[in-house]
């Protein structure tokens, strides 16, 4: 029996890759990546679209959730994990939920994802609700507890969305707010969706959230301005930020982010003001969090290393 999906077609392309040399496979694989970006570019739209609920989501104190099962939902707990580091937001703000549990990010939990009532019961223990936005991850577009995560998501009054690599049924693409669909094609080893299915997942999810993220004004031009200064290397980025933006020296740089509480959104928006941290968080406010809207200038210089 031929299975309908994408992810479980064979590939005519890498049919002998059993007799390929290690060059061969180097060549095969890539190519076959390659194809990727395409796939993710005919989903330009409702990757936009997902943006702006995202944004809208988290402009009104609500939570974006990823929810996937194996490496669907490894793939969600990453990218959710990074938000933290890379934008100094809340790490409730960005939650993944995978089908098994933590145990099921370092070992497959593969019956997981075939318990659908677990699917709507995990969606009532991170008390989902009308302000939060659920994505649902599933290569295949089938996997039951995706399905049952985001059929509860949507009765409790959440937006909704889906990510998948083969067209999901077509009555669950109609009930969900956004459905973004890279086809990739079948895979280079049969139904091994960690590789082109996987690649395109994560370059989806880096969109969504990077995008609402620079939406919210979590970036000056290019600059990752809400960082969190956890370690030597933040605290060296943080100061070579204000010195670039503001033309500063690392003391003054420094003395600068002491003011501002560490925060580099703050102390640029202090020097380029000439205004007080107070003054200065009130200014984001009133302009949506976005620097430049606040201090009226072109995009920070790129200086030539």
């Amino acid at each position: 029996m031929l299975d309908p999906r994408e992810t479980e077609r064979r590939n005519p392309r890498t049919a002998s890759i059993d007799l390929a040399s290690p060059l061969e496979i180097v060549d095969l694989i890539n190519a076959e990546d390659k194809r990727v970006p395409d796939a993710v570019e005919t989903q330009r739209e409702q990757i936009a679209r997902a943006i702006e609920l995202a944004e809208a989501t988290f402009r009104r104190g609500g939570r974006l959730f990823y929810v996937g099962a194996g490496t669907s939902g490894r793939l969600g707990v990453l990218d959710a994990s990074e938000c933290p580091p890379t934008f100094g937001t809340d790490p409730e703000m960005v939650q993944g939920i995978i089908a098994g549990g933590l145990p099921a990010l370092t070992r497959a939990q593969e019956g997981a994802e075939d318990i659908v009532e677990n699917g709507a019961k995990v969606i009532d223990e991170h008390k989902v609700n009308d302000k939060d936005f659920v994505i649902g991850i599933a290569a295949s577009g089938t996997t039951p507890y995706v399905r049952a995560a985001l059929e509860r998501a949507a009765a409790l009054g959440a937006h909704t969305g889906i990510v998948a690599c083969s067209p999901p049924p077509p009555d669950l693409v109609a009930k969900v707010d956004v459905a973004m669909l890279p086809i990739v094609g079948p895979e280079v080893v049969t139904g091994s969706t960690r590789m082109k299915a996987g690649t395109a997942t994560k370059l989806v999810l880096n969109m969504i959230t990077t995008g609402a993220m620079i939406r919210l004004g979590k970036t000056y031009g290019n600059l990752m301005v809400d960082l969190r200064a956890t370690n030597n290397k933040l605290v060296d980025r943080s100061q070579r930020i204000v010195m670039e933006v503001c033309g500063v020296t690392r003391e003054e740089a420094t003395a600068l982010l002491d003011r501002a509480g560490k925060s580099v959104k703050l102390a640029i928006v202090m020097q380029k003001r000439g205004v007080s941290r107070e003054e200065a968080e009130k200014l984001l406010a009133d302009n949506g969090g976005v620097i430049r809207r606040v201090t009226k200038d072109p995009p920070p210089p790129i200086r030539e290393r």
